[in-house]
């Protein structure tokens, strides 16, 4: 069959098309990104702007259209931070569905991260053992860690790399003060929740990141794809701290020339680089594994499971 799954998140409205069923990894039949950047476009109360609001319903418009164009067996539309947190969300989501005609399923932070680590796990395989997951969203950071398909602890925390831009990172370039307070911020949550969470938990085998954020910083690092496996090189640590000073002295309209970082990325990718950096050293982690899979696929295979009567309901609903 083939699937639709429209995603609609802080930095991109996502369309993703795939050929999949029951028992095959699903085949990517068409890819298309709409940049929003949501964060910028927040009120001093957390509200949504109309320009925003506009640039949201266009944008799923055309994926809808793109849909319809192509023609689908089924689709899935869902939201993710950006909407989630909005004070006007369910003004927006009405809005959407009125004027663009679908329903969008607002997936908790928590969704996020299970359904992201089911992807990571069948991307990896069972081999993989204790996995912990790293996923950084626009506006949300996911941490995961489980041996199974499914986390056994999952948590999301406000610091995305676009909402970790606004609220610390508004200078471009950024002076050191302001990285040093996101970097104390962030050092501060990880670690409560390293603390509560994830204290009791086995040491990892492996620690994957997923995200496009992360997976340009893997390609600025470490270097383009394998061109056989076009899997990209793990992300070090080490490479990452030193990368850092030199992110934090480029406004953002020159990152976003760097390999592997797109125009939607470059003005967060400092942010991005501060949080994840944070994140490794509170979890003592030197390497990490990159998933090229991850919440939208995620998406994919939950449905493709319900189908088989051995997974989960589809998270949304179809929408025509």
């Amino acid at each position: 069959m083939r699937l639709g799954v429209i995603d609609v998140g802080s930095n991109t409205v996502h369309l993703l098309v795939v050929d999949a069923h029951p028992g095959a990894s699903p085949v990517p039949y068409h890819s298309q990104r709409s940049i929003l950047r949501l964060m910028r476009y927040l009120d001093a109360d957390g509200a949504i702007v109309e320009e925003g609001v506009q640039r949201i319903v266009s944008a799923v418009r055309e994926a809808v259209a793109m849909v319809a164009q192509i023609g689908v067996d089924d689709m899935i539309a869902t939201a993710t931070s950006a909407i989630r947190e909005a004070a006007n969300g369910e003004d927006v989501l009405a809005r959407i569905e009125r004027e663009a005609g679908v329903s969008l399923r607002v997936l908790s932070g928590e969704d996020e991260a299970r359904i992201t680590m089911l992807a990571v796990r069948r991307w990896l395989g069972w081999s993989a053992g204790e996995v912990l997951l790293f996923d950084i969203g626009g506006g949300s950071f996911e941490i995961a860690q489980g041996a199974d398909e499914y986390p056994d602890v999952q948590v999301s925390l406000p610091l995305g790399a676009g909402r970790s831009t606004i609220n610390f990172l508004v200078e471009d370039p950024p002076p050191r003060e302001a990285v040093s307070r996101l970097r104390a911020h962030a050092r501060a949550e990880f670690t409560r929740v390293r603390d509560e969470l994830f204290a009791d938990r086995p040491r990892p085998k492996r620690v994957v990141g997923t995200s496009k954020t992360i997976r340009s910083l893997a390609r600025l690092i470490g270097g383009p794809p394998d061109p056989e496996t076009g899997d990209l090189a793990p992300l070090h640590y080490v490479g990452l701290r030193e990368w850092e000073p030199s992110l934090r002295e480029m406004p953002g309209s020159v990152r976003e020339y760097l390999p592997g970082v797109t125009p939607e990325r470059g003005y967060q990718l400092m942010a991005g680089a501060v949080v994840l950096r944070t994140a490794m050293k509170v979890f003592d982690v030197e390497t990490l594994t990159i998933s090229p899979w991850a919440l939208r696929e995620g998406i994919v295979l939950r449905y493709i499971d319900a189908l088989d009567g051995r997974g989960a309901e589809p998270v949304s609903a179809s929408a025509g």
